[in-house]
């Protein structure tokens, strides 16, 4: 284990709010580090520094969204006289510009924080006591950092209904979505979320068959008349929204392809559908630290244990 390392402000997670809080306060003067670790994804999805936002989140999103744009202003361009062919969508090319893009932001975050003398740590750290913790690298190596103050910032990941036999085996989330290297091809999104209708909205606009199961009500954390509209003009878009479904189980069939078998919770009556994608976004999961009993250890230190509260910014 190396020689501890000490500074006034300790920063655990390297997403937009954690970054922003260490740049303002080494601004201020402060010694400061920003420890920052990712999970895989239970499909293997990594990605750099940024957060959610950054890799999996906004900004991926926005342009693929544009990328969906563009084809529908080609498609409208020879209704205002111009003579223009609707080509067919590259994915592979969409995603490689896409994930370009994303590292060069990572590249540009590391960048500033060495810019404000902020000290960037790429391993995942557990409390050892309320003003240290211990962090591990890929290689296994320990190193000790204490800092007056801790802030942590480590966001959320998307959840699996682990209660659905084969959501986990063979879906995706949005941690997976926008690091695809080949198209989703015939998706089935399940939910209602924000983040839910933003995928299936880009991937129909991309020209890919999508379906999105919507057990009760999209977006109820939003004004219904507005959920309404922007449901209404999904469906008019070529987007297919199955209400009051829930899926009961997915099955990997001989072809490779998804067969998702789900119920309508209104009349009990099952049904089934082929797919070559299942994305879940059904809810997100915050880590949270508490303090506990002093004896206590677990994997964030000891005196201190972690729950994950399921936090869904709207089911569906």
């Amino acid at each position: 284990m190396e020689g501890r390392q000490c500074y006034d402000l300790l920063v655990i997670g390297g997403g937009s709010g954690g970054l922003a809080c260490a740049k303002e306060a080494a601004q201020l003067g402060k010694k400061v580090a920003v420890v920052d670790y990712v999970e895989p994804s239970p499909r293997g999805t990594r990605w750099g520094l940024g957060g959610t936002c950054v890799n999996v989140g906004c900004i991926p999103k926005k342009l693929m969204h544009q990328a969906a744009l563009l084809g529908g202003m080609i498609h409208d361009a020879s209704h205002y006289g111009w003579k223009v062919a609707q080509p067919p969508h590259d994915w592979g090319k969409m995603a490689e510009a896409v994930q370009n893009h994303v590292k060069s932001l990572n590249w540009g975050h590391r960048v500033q924080l060495q810019d404000r003398k902020v000290k960037y740590f790429n391993f995942k750290a557990s409390f050892v006591n309320p003003h240290m913790v211990c962090g591990v690298s890929k290689g296994g190596e320990e190193t000790l950092l204490s800092a007056d103050h801790i802030v942590i910032a480590t966001g959320g990941r998307p959840r699996y209904p682990t209660h659905i036999e084969g959501a986990l085996e063979y879906g995706i989330t949005s941690d997976d979505i926008f690091w695809l290297k080949e198209s989703p091809g015939k998706t089935l999104v399940v939910g209602a979320s924000y983040v839910a209708l933003e995928c299936a909205g880009f991937l129909t606009g991309l020209g890919l068959d999508t379906t999105v199961m919507i057990r009760s009500v999209p977006l109820r954390a939003f004004d219904q008349q507005m959920a309404s509209l922007v449901t209404e003009h999904m469906a008019v878009h070529g987007t297919r929204i199955l209400r009051g479904c829930t899926p009961l189980r997915v099955e990997r069939l001989s072809d490779g392809r998804l067969q998702v078998i789900w119920v309508d919770l209104a009349s009990d009556k099952k049904d089934t559908g082929t797919f070559d994608t299942v994305l879940w976004a059904v809810a997100l999961l915050f880590v949270s630290f508490r303090p506990s009993s002093r004896n206590q250890r677990s994997e964030f230190g000891e005196g201190w244990c972690a729950y994950q509260p399921q936090h869904s910014e709207d089911p569906g």
